[in-house]
């Protein structure tokens, strides 16, 4: 149980790391023209994150049904 715990709280470290640095990117370069980019597209992980529901939802149903 430890090791899931482990697991889960090491992702979400991460994800809320990436989005917390991304998010001052995006508020300290906003005005200034600056070369440096995003750690992570959001755009392509909410599209993943959506699938994944999808898909999750579908095989519940299947699964329940």
């Amino acid at each position: 149980m430890r090791v899931i715990f482990g697991i889960l709280l090491g992702v979400i470290l991460t994800v809320g790391g990436a989005y917390l640095y991304d998010s001052h990117y995006a508020a300290t370069s906003a005005n200034a023209t600056s070369p440096d980019r995003p750690m992570v597209n959001w755009d392509v992980v909410s599209t993943n994150w959506n699938r994944l529901t999808e898909r999750a939802r579908a095989e519940w149903v299947r699964l329940a049904g």
